[in-house]
């Protein structure tokens, strides 16, 4: 044995470093991996994966173990379904946002979708915790100043763009949360190369609106990743990009939908071509 250990070749410290370094990342990917995979998944989100990439996404976005992670407007879950059992098992903190309770204008409405959510993911023992904080225009901060690594918003500037004064305030509050060094995570329908329409209504957003106000806010662009990207989106589509999946319209907004319409040229689209973008907030 003594011989044996003697003739081992020596590892420099270096490359030790280099190995032992890697074991978490690896572990890291694996749990991520997990989170993606996990049965419990709703199964129209697992159907969307293909267009959005979620393990590809977060890691480009700097995801990792032990983090504080802000998701915006998270809708049905999607991200929820992998973000909180991801930070359950690595240590992290999942927060995401909910109509602003504080708020007395907020509509009847809002608040049935904030209590249909929360009572969705209430079961910590099967997703993990769930924090809900307030949000919206009169919303105070999104946390505690500094606390937060990576504050995400996916499929939403659109919607921030039709409230005077929303995108600002939205971006002012994701700078004052994330810890310096922290990311805003960035997934947007792009317009690119064509101009935007007046008003984004057709919900298709030029790269350089997101830069310029992310920079406003004090931001710093790190990285464009070409991930959510659809070379098929024509973005010129009857009822905007809510045409394609997963909303399929088939009439304007508000009226009933038209039997008639021929889709099988909008889903063989697919979703929209998107930007992913990474900010950093200054160290």
């Amino acid at each position: 044995m003594l011989r044996a250990l003697l003739a081992a070749p020596v590892i420099a410290a270096p490359v030790m470093a280099a190995v032992l370094a890697a074991a978490p990342a690896q572990a890291a990917d694996a749990q991520l991996q997990k989170a993606v995979a996990n049965p419990a998944r709703a199964e129209e989100h697992k159907a969307r994966d293909a267009w959005r990439k979620p393990a590809e996404t977060l890691t480009f976005w700097g995801l990792k173990p032990r983090q504080t992670v802000i998701e915006l407007s998270p809708g049905s879950g999607y991200w929820t379904e992998i973000l909180a059992p991801y930070a359950k098992a690595t240590g992290g903190t999942y927060v995401a946002t909910g109509a602003d309770l504080a708020n007395p204008n907020v509509s009847e409405g809002a608040k049935r979708g904030r209590a249909a959510f929360e009572a969705k993911y209430a079961d910590a023992a099967k997703w993990g915790p769930v924090k809900v904080v307030n949000f919206g225009p009169q919303s105070g901060p999104l946390g505690a100043p500094g606390s937060a690594d990576i504050v995400i918003t996916a499929r939403n500037v659109h919607n921030f763009m039709y409230q005077q004064g929303m995108l600002d305030k939205v971006l002012k509050d994701a700078y004052a949360v994330l810890k310096p060094g922290g990311v805003l995570a960035v997934e947007e329908h792009r317009a690119d190369p064509r101009p935007e329409t007046p008003g984004v209504t057709d919900g298709y957003v030029a790269v350089k609106t997101v830069v310029a106000a992310a920079e406003k806010a004090g931001f710093k662009l790190a990285a464009q990743s070409e991930i959510n990207a659809n070379p098929k989106d024509t973005k010129d589509h009857p009822f905007g990009v809510w045409t394609l999946p997963p909303t399929r319209r088939t009439s304007p907004n508000g009226q009933p939908a038209n039997p008639a319409f021929d889709r099988s040229k909008y889903d063989a689209i697919g979703e929209s071509d998107r930007m992913t973008l990474r900010f950093v907030k200054p160290a």
